[in-house]
């Protein structure tokens, strides 16, 4: 493999997993409503795309190392664009926990400057009680594991949430507004 061929292999490798990342970023962005960054991010992730994958199209017949690059590029880009997302984790998420000891749960987990609604409901085996916890995504983990640390057989569910009202605190500021 001659060092033209090397070097074209790694732009493609890289500009793949630039654009499949920066594809994988954009999802989440339209999938929590933020239409400017996915618009960005689109634009930019179909820039590259049509750049590279001309290239690797009108060569194909000549050299098989661009679509091997080509490949491994977007299978990294997959890794690293869902890692990425995974770190920014944008968005809100509710947490509901289902316990037998909902009462001091929801003290516990009070006493964590968390907002907790409390229900009470009727399970199979008799009475328990429901916690809605609502959290940013990247904290939505810690809110289940100081559950899991006072109740190891509690029950639990984390969904997404799209949309966030007011609170009523202080400190909590404004709702969140479309980016």
């Amino acid at each position: 493999m001659t060092t033209s061929i090397l070097l074209n292999c790694l732009i493609i490798i890289l500009a793949r997993v630039a654009d499949v990342s920066l594809g994988t970023v954009r999802t989440a962005a339209v999938i929590h409503g933020r239409r400017w960054m996915a618009w960005a991010l689109g634009f930019a992730e179909v820039l590259i795309w049509v750049l590279v994958v001309s290239k690797v199209i009108t060569t194909v017949n000549q050299n098989l190392w661009y679509p091997i690059a080509y490949a491994f590029g977007f299978a990294t880009g997959n890794f690293i664009g869902i890692t990425l997302e995974q770190y920014f984790a944008y968005g809100h998420q509710v947490v509901r926990i289902f316990t037998r000891d909902g009462g001091a749960m929801a003290t516990k987990l009070r006493e964590e400057e968390l907002g907790v609604t409390l229900f009470q409901g009727e399970g199979r085996d008799g009475p328990v009680q429901m916690l809605f916890i609502e959290t940013e995504r990247r904290t939505a983990t810690e809110v289940v594991g100081m559950a899991r640390e006072l109740d190891p057989q509690c029950y639990y569910i984390v969904d997404d949430i799209r949309v966030v009202s007011a609170r009523r605190s202080q400190s909590s500021g404004p709702a969140p507004q479309e980016k």
